[in-house]
């Protein structure tokens, strides 16, 4: 048997992802959905963290992997670099979907039930309390216009489940300049958050 005969024998090889990635950059709509499908367990995994304090049992994370790949699927004009570049996009799209699932809740029971998340758990804040997402949708929004990064880091690690390396990859900075903005951050949003 030749090395070429014996490559055949072999279990199928995972999908080239960085390839479907590409193509799908191009419009090409069965790379896309190849894709979506080699990442399905990442994308579940990064809900699942997203919803790991969530208080409403309406919304679970299959829901939220759900709605943010159809989002994703509308993605007609970005240019996918990378993995890092991709999760970081489904951490905004994540966020807009319980932003709005939030809002939607919301002016249903006229201010009852916002759903409560907390910010530490697996990213080892120290906020005492839950914040709504609404409220802190609104903190990163003014995060945003006085620290485009730090809000951008939030968002990465709070929203998308992104480790610090995972996060450093995406922004493409490096390792210790996302701990410090992180840090850096968790204080501001603790003090706006218990500000209001």
């Amino acid at each position: 048997m030749t090395s070429n005969d014996s490559g055949r024998d072999a279990p199928d090889a995972p999908p080239d992802v960085t390839g479907l990635l590409h193509a799908w950059g191009t419009g090409d709509h069965a790379a896309a959905e190849a894709f979506l499908l080699a990442v399905y367990r990442e994308l579940h995994a990064q809900a699942s963290r997203a919803m790991r304090a969530e208080s409403d049992v309406t919304l679970q994370a299959t829901a939220l992997v759900h709605e943010t790949y159809l989002r994703l699927i509308d993605q007609h004009r970005v240019v996918w670099k990378d993995r890092a570049h991709f999760f970081g996009v489904s951490a905004q799209l994540m966020r807009r979907v319980l932003v709005d699932h939030a809002r939607a809740r919301h002016a249903d029971k006229r201010g009852g039930g916002v759903a409560h998340l907390t910010l530490d758990d697996e990213l080892a804040t120290a906020v005492d309390e839950a914040p709504e997402v609404l409220a802190l949708h609104e903190a990163l929004e003014r995060l945003a216009v006085i620290d485009p990064d730090q809000a951008r880091i939030v968002e990465l690690r709070y929203f998308g489940g992104l480790t610090i390396e995972e996060t450093a990859e995406a922004l493409s900075i490096g390792q210790t300049t996302v701990k410090a903005e992180w840090v850096i951050a968790r204080a501001w949003l603790r003090r706006e958050l218990h500000a209001s």
